[in-house]
């Protein structure tokens, strides 16, 4: 009878169960669009932390550049005899990354011999410069000399082409932490063991496009030429170089033998991530430790501001509209009562007690709560779709934004910080969809309780008088 009863209500109050079951999927499919919309930028941002560190145990150790070996690449483009004038010209350079410092290889074999610690390797991290322009017309100027002197002609350049390429020295021996692991090779091959001086390339698949190189093409740096024998997934974070070579071949390339500046280390646990890197600041005092929680926080661009939305105004707005969803439910449900007082008063004339008069109207908001989930989840899988399909791309920027000096070349060095384009998805999951019935039943039971609360309150005496 409970069963027959609540759907008979139901279907007379229909106009009302329904208004009830809107406002409770309204409210909770914006709660289940916003979870949804939060989980994607935590998945974005998983994706450009996983492509930088691989995964939480990583971590990378660096060393800022000491003072006055941190300034602009210059190319020495001042001769000083009018043979040159009009000339073109050409050069390379082979610079560490912008704000890097050289760190002794021996520091690898002693971080490695560290409690907590599963493997390192020690890497370069390279920036590849290549300057052309051509010498304009003499102007006039005066140069240091003699007193008395004629002043000495001074050439002009014209605008000089500046375009660059970064470049990584990996440890060929030990693959299980670096700059690029096996994982990551696409196509081709990863280096063998014994390639630690090989003249052997592994090349970023979207650089290699660019520049039409496949398997088996040669590319310059330095003036040696590398065969290209691996193409590699372009990582999401931004600081993945184009090109990889063996670390011995980038040592001799910049002139570093015996140098990195970059030392990767894989503790054996997440939870062990703390004590090792407290460790490793004890070993290389002047060192910089950065986890894949510390490079959260450097993360920058639209990506961070929509974590910021989602985490702040999404939360709060999500509260906003259950608070209200409830609310009307609850003021409904109590509406519903007084307007049901002589049906009340009548069943507890007959015999009702008050227990079974509140199990009914309980039992009659918990199905508009459950109807209320059901539209919700709708609501809520509209909303992540539309998320998934019209959110516009967000941005990544991680590391320093502007610290080449001025000129191009300077504003090449600036650019090995990376802005990457991270899409916006709304993943939902079978957590999502519990959270929406939980939300949907505390809904329900809380109009159920308030309405209840009010049908108790009605006395056989007042019910025997509205029958009357």
């Amino acid at each position: 009878m409970f069963f027959t009863y609540v759907a008979r209500e139901l279907r007379r109050r229909r106009r009302q169960a329904v208004v009830v079951a809107l406002g409770l999927a309204l409210g909770i499919g914006l709660v289940v669009t916003v979870s949804a919309m939060s989980a994607g930028v935590r998945t974005a941002q998983d994706a450009v932390l996983h492509s930088l560190y691989g995964v939480a145990t990583d971590m990378t150790v660096t060393q800022s550049a000491s003072a006055g070996t941190g300034g602009p690449a210059r190319f020495g483009l001042n001769p000083s005899n009018q043979a040159q004038q009009g000339k073109s010209f050409s050069r390379d350079d082979i610079l560490q990354s912008p704000g890097l410092g050289p760190l002794s290889e021996d520091k690898v074999a002693e971080l490695s011999r560290l409690s907590g610690v599963s493997s390192v390797s020690g890497g370069l991290s390279l920036i590849s410069i290549h300057a052309e322009g051509k010498f304009a017309d003499f102007g006039n100027g005066r140069t240091s000399g003699q007193a008395g002197q004629a002043p000495a002609a001074t050439p002009s350049v014209a605008p000089i082409k500046v375009t660059s390429y970064s470049i990584s020295g990996v440890d060929v021996a030990n693959s299980a932490v670096g700059a690029i692991t096996p994982s990551e090779v696409t196509s081709g091959r990863y280096f063998a063991p014994s390639e630690t001086n090989a003249k052997v390339a592994i090349v970023d698949a979207s650089y290699a496009k660019q520049h039409q190189l496949k398997l088996g093409s040669t590319i310059a740096i330095g003036g040696t030429k590398f065969t290209v024998v691996g193409l590699a997934t372009s990582p999401a974070g931004g600081q993945g170089s184009n090109v990889y070579i063996p670390l011995a071949r980038a040592q001799k390339l910049a002139g570093l033998p015996g140098k990195v500046n970059r030392i990767y280390v894989e503790a054996t646990s997440a939870s062990a991530i703390s004590a090792v890197k407290a460790e490793i600041q004890k070993a290389v005092p002047k060192a910089t430790v950065t986890t894949s929680e510390d490079l959260a926080a450097q993360v920058s661009g639209s990506l961070s501001s929509a974590s910021s939305l989602a985490n702040r105004l999404g939360t709060w707005l999500s509260i906003a509209a259950l608070i209200a969803a409830f609310a009307v439910a609850s003021l409904l449900t109590m509406a519903a009562v007084g307007r049901r007082i002589r049906e009340f008063g009548t069943l507890k004339a007959l015999g009702w007690r008050s227990r079974r008069v509140v199990g009914q109207v309980m039992g009659e908001a918990v199905v508009q709560g459950v109807l209320g989930g059901i539209l919700g989840i709708g609501v809520g899988v509209g909303g992540a779709f539309l998320v998934s399909k019209l959110a516009p791309a967000l941005t990544a920027t991680i590391g320093p934004t502007g610290n080449g000096g001025p000129g191009p070349v300077g504003q090449a060095l600036a650019g090995a910080s990376n802005t990457v384009t991270v899409p916006l998805t709304a993943p939902l999951s079978a957590g999502l969809f519990g959270l929406a019935i939980v939300l949907a039943l505390a809904g329900g039971i809380l109009a159920g309780s308030f309405g209840g609360w009010r049908a108790a309150r009605l006395r056989p005496a007042e019910a025997l008088r509205r029958v009357e």
